[in-house]
């Protein structure tokens, strides 16, 4: 087969080239200072609230997100490629995310953060990789599911002319898996970011029994001044949130959105209407245009050379692919070993448990599954108009888009302190904060989910639609639903997953040295990882991981599987 090279028309350096270089240059300085800190010793770092050193904490956090989620972006594509290659891999794999998903953020807190300090005693950055950790779980979920579902939703037609050119597996998964499933996944990155800023508080500053672990972050920074009740330098660290989000969509979502129009599969090309002003200056740039002709070169150099290894080291591949797959299996059965072998602790906690435990967990159980239908439900009722609307104009998009990648950024948990005051003021009960609280962190899987979807319609179908002059109901049901369903299906499975995530900083919160909590599986779990009640740490979480994997084994699953067949857009 023959491999094209990437043509870049020459440019001269210009101004926007030094632009482009002095940013590079800050980042990497950036990284390296913050992580230059990460050596010193003690676990506890005393927050100042003075609003002049917001900057560094800010800078500290954004290096942890964007290690956790360089992390995520490879996690996710290399569990979602690795499920998707048979039923086997999917039929153990899946399942494993499902529960993994359901896990929620606090549970792996204090066995990640007890194994990372006992690997760095007494050191930050044992603390520093728990807190990276963390946040990946906030991000990674919602990434591996859309590309896995991504995958899956190739079209027949794509597959077939993979076949007879054939393809090896690096080719079809340059040429055709990772470019379909790109509009997605930035979207989803979005999301995904967002989930991150969401628990940025519960990952930087946390308690295990006796101990408190703090680190240097703007998380840490609004969680404490919301602890000492102060509204005023709460207000200075959500401004801050705000504004650092702003600037990360202008320089970063909003150029990554537009270049995503570039893999929209369709017959009727369109020119690509870019209203991000630095990706039009990013296609000036000399600097830019040589990274991105290097990047091109490289992969290409990869493809390549993955032909040559068939065709000259055949043998030795067989000998390779069987040492992965027996690596492979042994990981997976080293797995499912630590997990057998914890089953026997498992039912023996589960059959301590007194009656009266036992009912508790039951009510825990039923009123965080009504507060997660209500949200999801409610969610749902604005984001389906809305985003197909957002994702159908681009007029619209442009105006509206970042707006919403703002708010669906800032962590519900940063505006509650203020929510929590208007409570108390009208004596509104704690179940209106928690519903609230799990609404915020739970609209935005399916907004940006329904945005990518309508945003991913072939130009040629709703041309069609235009002529056969589909509207209202019969358009939603000829072209809308049908189109974004895959992708809504997506932000289902994820939305639930964060919904019970958010139950835990939602049903149990602590302000001004008070603790108001409803009754809930969230609250249950929040508790018993404050009093380092390990037990009913253990209890909680393996009921809200098999409720979870429940939902989405005996649901969405279902329902995935008549999508795949019914609603995947191919000749």
């Amino acid at each position: 087969m023959r491999f094209q090279t990437l043509s870049i028309p020459e440019r001269r350096i210009n101004v926007i080239d030094l632009v482009v270089a002095l940013f590079l240059l800050l980042f990497l300085t950036l990284i390296i200072s913050v992580t230059s800190k990460w050596n010193k010793t003690g676990y506890y770092f005393e927050v100042n609230l003075d609003p002049v050193y917001i900057p560094w904490y800010t800078a500290q956090s954004l290096v942890r997100m964007f290690i956790a989620y360089i992390l995520s972006i490879v996690f996710s594509i290399w569990y979602g490629y690795t499920a998707s290659k048979s039923r086997i891999h999917s039929a153990i794999m899946i399942p494993i995310l499902d529960i993994l998903q359901s896990i929620p953020v606090l549970s792996f807190m204090p066995a990640v953060t007890l194994a990372m300090i006992s690997i760095f005693p007494n050191k930050r950055i044992g603390v520093e990789i728990a807190s990276i950790f963390l946040i990946f779980t906030g991000q990674v979920w919602n990434l591996t599911f859309s590309y896995y579902h991504s995958i899956n939703s190739v079209p027949r037609e794509f597959k077939e002319a993979a076949y007879i050119f054939r393809f090896n597996k690096v080719s079809k998964f340059i040429r055709i898996d990772l470019p379909y499933s790109i509009i997605g996944l930035v979207w989803n990155s979005i999301m995904s970011v967002a989930g991150g800023w969401f628990f940025l508080m519960a990952c930087e500053m946390f308690t295990l029994g006796d101990k408190y672990f703090r680190l240097p972050g703007l998380g840490s920074y609004i969680q404490t001044a919301a602890e000492k009740g102060n509204i005023e330098y709460v207000i200075y660290g959500i401004i801050t949130m705000v504004a650092t989000i702003t600037i990360l969509d202008f320089i970063i979502w909003q150029p990554l959105t537009t270049w995503a129009q570039r893999f929209k599969m369709e017959k009727v090309v369109e020119e690509i209407e870019s209203n991000s002003i630095v990706y039009n200056i990013l296609g000036k740039s000399k600097i830019a245009n040589k990274l991105g002709s290097f990047i091109y070169s490289l992969i290409t150099f990869i493809e390549k050379m993955s032909y040559k290894f068939e065709r000259g080291e055949r043998k030795k591949s067989k000998a390779l692919s069987l040492i992965i797959n027996t690596l492979w299996i042994a990981l997976i059965g080293t797995f499912l070993f630590m997990i057998l072998s914890k089953i026997e602790l498992l039912l023996t906690t589960f059959g301590s448990l007194t009656k009266e435990e036992i009912l508790l967990l039951l009510k825990s159980v039923l009123f965080s599954l009504m507060r997660v239908f209500l949200s999801i439900t409610i969610a749902l009722a604005w984001t389906l108009p809305i985003g197909v609307i957002i994702g159908m104009s681009k007029s619209l998009a442009s105006k509206v888009q970042g707006i919403f990648q703002i708010l669906a950024s800032i962590p519900a948990t940063a505006v509650f302190p203020l929510i929590v005051v208007i409570i108390l003021k009208l004596n509104l009960p704690v179940d209106v904060a928690s519903i609230s609280l799990i609404l915020l962190g739970t609209q935005w899987y399916l907004l940006f989910n329904i945005i990518a979807g309508a945003y991913s319609i072939p130009r040629d179908l709703i041309e069609v639609a235009d002529l056969l002059k589909l509207k209202g109901i019969n358009r939603w049901k000829m072209l809308l639903i049908p189109g974004i369903l895959p992708n809504l299906l997506t932000g289902l499975i994820t939305a639930s997953g964060g919904a019970w995530n958010a139950t835990i900083v939602s049903e149990f919160i602590s302000y001004e040295g008070r603790i108001l909590k409803t009754s809930g599986l969230g609250a249950l779990i929040a508790e018993s990882a404050l009093n380092a009640n390990f037990k009913m740490l253990l209890v909680s979480t393996s009921v809200m991981a098999m409720v979870v994997a429940s939902i989405n084994i005996f649901i969405w699953k279902r329902l995935f599987r008549v999508v795949k067949s019914r609603f995947i857009l191919e000749e």
